[in-house]
């Protein structure tokens, strides 16, 4: 067989496209495109692309999460240590009938070029029309979400707990949501970082906005239309037991509702497992707090689950809290235990 036909052959078996650290990084900005880690978890929290998600190749079941988590008509673009196993994950996830790109030269090639890394975990999920959605996990009560190449933050704090430098780290926000003013989620060197004249929003309760002096103010019940397509529910967030009331008293703080293209989010704020959660309908991923006493305790969060009934429910804002046994107690639900202290 010539040479021509075997290098024939070859193209022929390979069905994803490799590209160079520039490329990759340049596909990166497709609205429609999920950037994927398939390194081990304990690589993946040392460092990665910032917005990758993370799914261990070397995991048993790898095919079975890809299959159950990204949808077959979203663009995957992957990458590794060092270009090896992505390449191997690139032709499987082909033939299974994904659209893949790898990175050549993998994480190592990436670092070497001086690219940007984050070490915050990234969960990414996917609206009706199969756009992700990818929301990095800061800390504590600290979210960024990106969708369509839109930047929305929540609580953004710098200086408490884990430093985060949202100049370096994040681009400057579309949107910033505040819940309510405590130290622990409104900070204003942190939205001072994150704000761009002309671009960034900000969306708050009365209180905040008074502090602050600019912003839109929601009170408990109402809803508005963000960044065209997004509607935002303010919803209650208050602490109701006997000597926690003090914390947070009923109707002034916010808990917030995203609906993206059919993918509901709840982003609880600091609050009790309050009835007004039985309202709450086809959640699809829930953020709870769970740190007494100024939150929920675990029983009150297991609670308010119920209520809710999320198809994924991921527990922040818990300091110390014990949650080891809590997905055990919510058979059937999805429970993510990440590192939100």
């Amino acid at each position: 067989m010539s040479l021509v036909s075997l290098l024939g052959l070859f193209a022929c078996a390979k069905n994803y496209t490799d590209l160079s650290i520039d490329q990759f990084a340049d596909s990166m900005a497709a609205e429609k495109l999920a950037v994927l880690d398939i390194r081990t978890p304990q690589e993946y929290a040392a460092g990665h692309l910032r917005g990758a998600a993370n799914c261990d190749w070397y995991a048993p079941d790898f095919m079975t999460l890809m299959e159950e988590t990204y949808p077959k008509d979203t663009p995957l673009a992957i990458y590794c240590r060092s270009g090896k196993r992505s390449a191997a994950a690139a032709k499987k996830l082909a033939k299974a009938g994904y659209t893949v790109s790898n990175m050549l030269g993998g994480y190592l090639a990436w670092t070497e070029a001086g690219k940007p890394v984050s070490t915050y975990e990234v969960e990414t999920f996917f609206t009706e029309g199969g756009y992700p959605l990818s929301i990095t996990l800061i800390k504590h009560s600290s979210l960024a979400l990106s969708y369509k190449g839109k930047s929305i933050q929540v609580d953004p704090v710098g200086a408490y707990g884990k430093p985060t430098d949202y100049a370096q780290e994040f681009p400057k926000a579309d949107l910033i949501l505040l819940t309510h003013e405590h130290a622990d989620h409104l900070d204003k060197d942190a939205i001072e970082a994150l704000f761009e004249e002309g671009k960034t929003s900000l969306v708050t309760n009365a209180r905040c906005r008074e502090i602050l002096g600019w912003g839109t103010a929601l009170s408990n019940g109402e809803s508005m239309q963000v960044l065209d397509e997004i509607v935002l529910e303010a919803v209650p967030a208050y602490n109701y037991s006997e000597g926690r009331t003090q914390f947070h008293p009923i109707g002034r703080d916010n808990g917030f509702v995203l609906s993206v293209d059919g993918l509901r989010i709840y982003i609880a704020g600091d609050t009790e497992d309050v009835p007004e959660m039985a309202d709450l309908k086809e959640i699809d991923i829930a953020f709870l707090p769970v740190n007494q006493p100024y939150t929920m305790t675990v029983e009150q969060c297991i609670h308010a689950a119920g209520l809710i009934a999320p198809k994924v429910l991921i527990p922040y804002h818990f300091s110390q809290t014990d949650l080891s046994g809590l997905p055990g107690q919510l058979p059937g639900m999805k429970v993510l235990l990440r590192q939100m202290q």
